[in-house]
C-alpha cells in the first residue's frame, strides 16, 4: 500500500512539472527596421521587457530582420512573420509600419512612428486606434523646423544647407515641406536631393562637391536613417557640419542632434508589446504621443570641423560629448 501511495506521489508530481512546462509559453516578436539608429530602439525593447519582468529566451524571442533601407525586403519579413504565425510585429519608424501594415493581413502590429499615424493611415484616430496597429508617435517630423533653426544658432552665415530624402515616403515629403518653409523664414537655401533607393543615396553624396554646401540636414526618412554612418563619414571627408534626429548618430560622430532617444522609444514600446503579448487587441490601446526631447552636441566633431559652438547655444545642451 505504501509503494503504490508513493507511486501516486510521483505521478501527481511529474503531472504538475509537465502541466507547468506546457503552460510555459515563449512569445515570438517579428522585429522590422531600417538599420542605423533603430538598432537603439531595439536594446531599448528589451530593456523595457526585462524592466516588466520578461525574460528573454524565457519569455520572448525577437526575430530581428534589418532591411537595410529597402523596403521589399520589410514587405518579404511582414509577410515571412505573418505566414509563421508570429505573435506580433514590432514595426520602427512610419514608412515601416505602413509597408508592413499593407502586405498583412491578421497579425498584430506595434509601431515606432516619427509622424503622426493618423495621417499615415496606421490608425483611425490617437485615442481609439481602431484596428490591429497601436504603438508609439514620437516627435521628428514635427521638430524639422526646430532642428532647422538650432542649426542656424550653430552657423549663424549658414546659407547651402543639403538634405537627402525619398518624395514618395509620405513623412519625409511632409517633412521636407516643414523644411521649405523654415528655411524660407531663416534666410537658408534647402538644397533638395530626391534619392528612391539606398544606392541613390550613397552616388548622391559621393556626387557632393567640397564646399557646394554648407551643412547636412536630416529629413525624416527610415531610408536615409539606415545609411547614417555613411551620411557621417562623407561630411567629416568633405568637412560637411551635420543635424541630426537622434543622439546616438551624435555620440557616432555626427555635430549635433535634436529630438528623442530612439532607446527610450523603444523601452517606452514595450509596454504595447507586452500587453499584445498577452491578449490585449490593439484597437484598445490608445497611441501614446513621446514629448522628452533632448538637445545633443559633439565638441570632438567641432573642433575636427574648426567650428566653436556659441556657449548660449551649448548651455542648452542636454548632453554633450567631449
Amino acid at each position: 500500500m505504501k509503494n503504490i501511495l508513493i507511486a501516486i506521489i510521483i505521478a501527481l508530481v511529474g503531472y504538475g512539472a509537465t502541466g507547468e512546462a506546457q503552460q510555459a509559453k515563449v512569445y515570438r516578436v517579428g522585429v522590422i527596421h531600417q538599420g542605423g539608429p533603430y538598432y537603439a530602439a531595439i536594446n531599448g525593447l528589451r530593456d523595457g521587457l526585462r524592466e516588466l519582468r520578461y525574460e528573454e529566451s524565457k519569455h520572448f524571442n525577437l526575430e530581428i530582420r534589418d532591411a537595410k533601407g529597402d523596403l521589399k525586403t520589410v514587405e518579404e519579413a511582414a509577410r515571412s512573420f505573418e505566414r509563421e504565425r508570429l505573435n506580433l510585429i514590432y514595426a520602427l519608424a512610419g514608412s515601416v509600419a505602413t509597408a508592413t501594415r499593407r502586405v498583412t493581413a491578421d497579425i498584430p502590429i506595434v509601431f515606432a512612428a516619427g509622424s503622426d499615424p493618423t495621417v499615415l493611415g496606421l490608425v483611425e484616430s490617437i485615442a481609439k486606434p481602431g484596428g490591429r496597429l497601436t504603438g508609439v508617435h514620437f516627435l521628428l517630423t514635427d521638430l524639422t523646423g526646430k532642428r532647422l533653426e538650432i542649426l542656424k544658432e550653430i552657423l549663424p552665415r549658414v546659407n547651402r544647407v543639403v538634405t537627402f530624402y525619398n518624395p514618395k515616403n509620405r513623412g519625409a515629403k511632409e517633412a521636407a515641406k516643414l523644411a521649405r518653409e523654415a528655411a524660407t523664414a531663416l534666410g537658408i537655401h534647402l538644397v533638395e536631393r530626391h534619392v528612391g533607393s539606398v544606392d541613390d543615396l550613397q552616388l548622391g553624396l559621393q556626387a557632393l562637391k567640397v564646399g557646394e554646401v554648407d551643412a547636412y540636414f536630416f529629413t525624416s526618412d527610415a531610408m536615409v536613417a539606415s545609411q547614417a554612418h555613411l551620411i557621417i563619414d562623407t561630411a567629416r571627408a568633405k568637412g560637411l557640419p551635420t543635424m541630426f534626429h537622434e543622439g546616438s548618430l551624435v555620440a557616432q560622430g555626427g555635430l549635433a542632434s535634436y529630438g528623442l532617444s530612439f532607446h527610450e522609444i523603444g523601452r517606452m514600446s514595450a509596454r504595447y508589446v507586452r500587453r499584445v503579448l498577452t491578449g490585449t487587441h490593439p484597437r484598445e490601446l490608445p497611441v501614446e504621443t513621446v514629448h522628452k526631447l533632448e538637445l545633443v552636441f559633439n565638441l570632438k566633431a567641432a573642433k575636427a570641423l574648426g567650428l566653436t559652438i556659441p556657449p548660449k547655444v551649448l548651455a542648452r545642451a542636454d548632453k554633450v560629448i567631449r
